[in-house]
């Protein structure tokens, strides 16, 4: 299936279940968030998305805290946790994703190579979904394979919900 096709499904369920969502992106620079309003009558349910490279946006604007970016990095699963958030801070979405990570070629280093992407799926009241990846290719072959990966997360989630609901 892809990104298009997934974007179609995860926004039909979410309009139909009356969900929002906000979006928290660094090293994709917007592109999940083109991924989704690329879909005809994704206002319905999309709010936005901030682009936050800088570590200085993370703490201004999604509440990131300054200690936690000095200790582990911009690129760090608690870094992810606290981006997704304040990103349903922010939005006051039903539904938040934050990806932040080194897409390349340069800003790697022993620790954290080239292709090192964390990804966030937050829901109101409920503790985020946080994983890595690591991944490989060119840059922009990394930011589609980031995006790629968060959108099928995010309808394994929903329909791992909806089997829930449905029981």
């Amino acid at each position: 299936m892809t990104s298009a096709e997934l974007a179609a499904l995860i926004q039909e369920y979410f309009i139909a279940q009356k969900w929002t969502l906000g979006i928290a992106e660094s090293c994709t620079g917007g592109n999940l968030a083109a991924c989704f309003t690329q879909v005809p009558g994704c206002s319905q349910y999309f709010l936005g998305s901030i682009v936050a490279y800088s570590n200085q946006l993370k703490t201004q604007i999604l509440g990131v805290n300054s200690s936690l970016l000095d200790q582990h990095g911009a690129v760090s699963g608690v870094v992810a946790t606290q981006m997704v958030q304040g990103a349903l801070k922010l939005f006051n979405s039903e539904y938040a994703l934050a990806i932040t990570g080194i897409a390349g070629p340069g800003g790697a280093s022993p620790s954290k190579p080239v292709g090192t992407i964390w990804m966030a799926v937050g829901r109101q009241n409920q503790v985020p979904f946080v994983w890595a990846l690591q991944l490989s290719g060119s840059r922009q072959e990394i930011i589609h394979q980031s995006i790629d990966a968060m959108l099928l997360q995010l309808w394994v989630l929903i329909e791992t919900q909806k089997k829930s609901m449905e029981k």
